[in-house]
Formats: structure tokens, C-alpha cells, sequence
């Protein structure tokens, strides 16, 4: 089945409704030679955006990805990359993390030169700062925007009360305000998209590029038996990760889930990322594969999206049990 693609939020800008992400996996699963096997793929099956971040192996994953995308010599008008700023790289001072407007600045500039582009053509806070006015972060993404060298500012991991801070600020100084958010989205965390963005979404037009549709891998069925040597749950400085998701209760919703996906021809990991899909808000799903084979199944969910009718919906919702209330207005 061929790429879709939808508008980022309110703008123009045409988004593949699957993207290829880095985090965990560029500079600790994946190599120079791995990463330019995974993004030729992707970019040969109409993917066209690519997520990274500072703080990403502390930049390394950026220097992977600016390195492949050098090789592989792309018209740049045909891709989008992005880059995130609040973590910094590692850095043990105060003024190399935050987002001020001298971190905002020297971030981006640091993610160009790792990158190897002229500009990135989508900049996330990737998570708010409250020590820093967020009249200040305003003006920086705007002065970026003016320099040409980002083209569109989100957020990651906001609250909607922020956001909209954001953008009062924003219309206050007649400045560009965010056009995107970057949330976690999957069956089992749902509750911020649903409901808290919800205002959002009507208000600003925001658009969302969801990471973590699979749930750190959890909804592929592959840890129903254990934690595979090598996956993302096992990687070394991630036992965080594995504690937060990993219990017996959810792996029996995966079992029941891979049950029903099974009678409808395919794999639970295809189910839950054309479940996401189904959502009207998703902009960008954004796929984070450690293998080809494993982005070439995930290719495939763009198929399973008209078999989730509103009958199978109803069922996933039934074996999910967590759909959260909305407010009434």
C-alpha cells in the first residue's frame, strides 16, 4: 500500500503518516551501516520525516543520521528532519540545558552541524522549562524561524496548560507560536491525547507526532515471554524504561490483543500502530525499529488500518478497558 500523508496540524506542510525516530536505538542498537539500511528503506517506502534529538546518545544520534543522510544524498526537498532541545548532550553546566534563548540557540546550531543540513525543518522544546519565561523560548524559536534556519516549532511531553501559555505569549508579541506537540500515544497511555489536548487540537490546530506507539514494544508480543536479549527493554541504562511498562497485567491484555489481531490476518504490532492511525489527531506515527525486518512489518500497518472497523474497535476497546472520560463542555 502506498504512503499517505496529512497535513502537520493547521500548516502546510504534508507529513508520511509513518516516520522513522532514534531514540534508543541510533548509537546504541544501530550503526552507520544499519541506520543507512533502515532510512533507505523507509525513504524508499515514501517515509519522509525523520525525529532525533540532542539528547539522543548525547548526540550521537544525530552525527549517525547526518552522516547517512550525507551518503545518501537526498534532494533535500523531499525530507524533513527535526531536532529537540531542553537535555542538552550531557553537560554538566547550567547553560547547557534548559531553554533559554542561549541553549535554544547554540542547540540548534549544534544540531545542524551534527545533522549535516542548512536547516531543520522542525524544532521541539522537548519538554518545558520553568525556570526559564517562556516569552524568552517564544522569541528564540521565532528568531530561528526568521533566520531561516528552523521552519516549525513544538513541544514534546507539554501540558496543555503550557502550550496554550505558549501561545498567548506568542499572539501577545506577534510572534509564530507552536505548531506541534510530540506526545506518547498508544493503547495503553492514552489520557493526555484524548482528553487533556482535546482543546488543543480545535484551538491552534495543533499537530502531534506520536512516539511510543508500540509502547516500547510491549504491544508486539514480543516480551510476553520474557525480555529478549538485545531488545529495547535489555539495552543498559534503560532499566527505567523496562520497570515504568513492564508488568504481568499488561501482558495479558497483549495476549488477549494478539488473539483478536490474529483472526483478523495479522500481527498485533500492525493492529496497534493502525489503532493509532484511526485517531484524527495523529499527524506522524513515529516507528522505532532496531532492524529492517522489523520497520518492513511495521510498513505493513498502513494495510490493517480498514480492517479496524468500528466492530473491531469496539472489541480492542473492550479488551483494553482504559478509554478515558471526556470532560463535558
Amino acid at each position: 500500500m502506498e504512503m499517505q500523508y496529512r497535513n502537520l496540524g493547521r500548516s502546510g506542510l504534508m507529513v508520511s503518516a509513518l516516520s522513522l525516530g532514534s531514540w534508543v536505538t541510533f548509537g546504541k542498537q544501530v550503526d552507520i551501516p544499519k541506520a543507512k539500511e533502515m532510512m533507505s528503506l523507509a525513504y524508499d517506502n515514501g517515509i519522509n520525516f525523520f525525529d532525533n534529538a540532542e539528547v539522543y546518545a548525547h548526540g550521537e544520534s544525530e552525527r549517525i543520521m547526518g552522516e547517512v543522510l550525507k551518503d545518501l544524498a537526498w534532494d533535500r526537498s523531499t525530507y524533513i528532519v527535526s531536532s529537540k532541545v531542553f537535555f542538552g548532550r550531557g553537560g554538566k553546566w547550567p547553560t547547557q540545558r534548559g531553554l533559554s534563548r542561549k541553549h535554544v540557540t547554540e542547540a540548534c546550531h549544534e544540531a545542524l552541524e551534527r545533522l549535516q543540513v542548512e536547516y531543520l525543518d522542525l524544532f521541539f522544546c522537548h519538554r518545558p522549562d520553568k525556570s526559564t519565561p517562556i516569552e524568552e523560548t517564544v522569541w528564540a524559536m521565532n528568531t530561528l524561524i526568521q533566520q531561516g534556519k528552523i521552519f516549525y516549532w513544538g513541544t514534546s511531553e507539554w501540558s496543555a496548560q503550557e502550550i496554550t501559555e505558549a501561545h498567548a505569549a506568542a499572539h501577545k508579541l506577534n510572534l509564530i507560536g507552536p505548531l506541534m506537540e510530540q506526545p506518547q500515544y498508544n493503547m495503553f497511555h492514552r489520557e493526555k491525547f484524548e482528553v487533556g489536548y482535546s482543546q488543543l487540537y480545535k484551538n491552534f490546530g495543533m499537530g502531534t507526532t506520536i512516539w511510543s506507539p508500540l509502547y516500547s514494544g510491549l504491544l508486539t508480543g514480543k516480551y510476553s515471554k520474557g525480555i529478549p536479549k538485545g531488545s529495547r527493554l535489555a539495552v543498559k541504562g534503560y532499566e527505567w524504561l523496562k520497570d515504568s511498562i513492564y508488568n504481568e497485567e499488561k501482558i495479558a491484555i497483549v495476549k488477549k490483543l494478539s488473539r483478536l489481531a490474529k483472526k483478523l490476518g495479522i500481527s498485533v504490532t500492525n493492529m496497534a500502530l493502525a489503532w493509532c492511525l484511526k485517531n484524527q489527531h495523529v499527524s506522524t506515527v513515529i516507528l522505532g525499529a532496531s532492524k529492517t525486518s522489523q520497520l518492513e512489518e511495521n510498513l505493513q500497518s498502513l494495510e490493517a488500518v480498514e480492517l479496524l472497523t468500528d466492530d473491531v474497535m469496539a472489541k480492542i476497546e473492550k479488551i483494553l478497558g482504559n478509554k478515558p472520560e471526556q470532560p463535558i463542555f
